[in-house]
């Protein structure tokens, strides 16, 4: 599976412990993140992840041209909703672009985890008849 990995500036730390828990499962997926989200996590875990630019420069942007085209399975973005971002459109239009491509997307650590859990049960394994 291809999956997509972002974090505001609030949430990195938290993404990249969610990614040491789960690093057994993450490892055997194409990992793909905004910039620096993408760095850090590489920094802790060892991962390979494929990087975009830095998600105010455009790496937002990035993630979601491949959702539009049906290249990302799953999407884990640890937002924060009490900071405004001066990006926030791009934000938006990652949630959106998941929701018209029927992509799954996890906006907060609750939910990533379940995510994570289904991906190893192999539960998002129609993603692979969808593409």
């Amino acid at each position: 599976m291809n999956i997509g990995l972002i974090a505001h500036d609030t949430k990195k730390k938290l993404i990249q412990n969610l990614c040491i828990a789960y690093r057994q499962i993450l490892s055997k997926h194409d990992l793909y993140a905004t910039g620096t989200t993408g760095r850090l996590i590489e920094e802790v875990t060892n991962l390979t992840v494929h990087k975009f630019l830095a998600g105010h420069l455009g790496g937002e942007q990035q993630l979601g041209a491949q959702i539009a085209h049906n290249q990302i399975d799953m999407v884990l973005f640890l937002r924060d909703p009490l900071s405004a971002k001066s990006h926030e459109p791009d934000v938006s239009t990652v949630i959106k672009l998941c929701d018209i491509h029927n992509i799954p997307v996890a906006t907060n650590l609750a939910t990533a985890e379940l995510m994570i859990k289904a991906v190893e049960r192999g539960d998002l394994e129609w993603r692979n008849l969808y593409r």
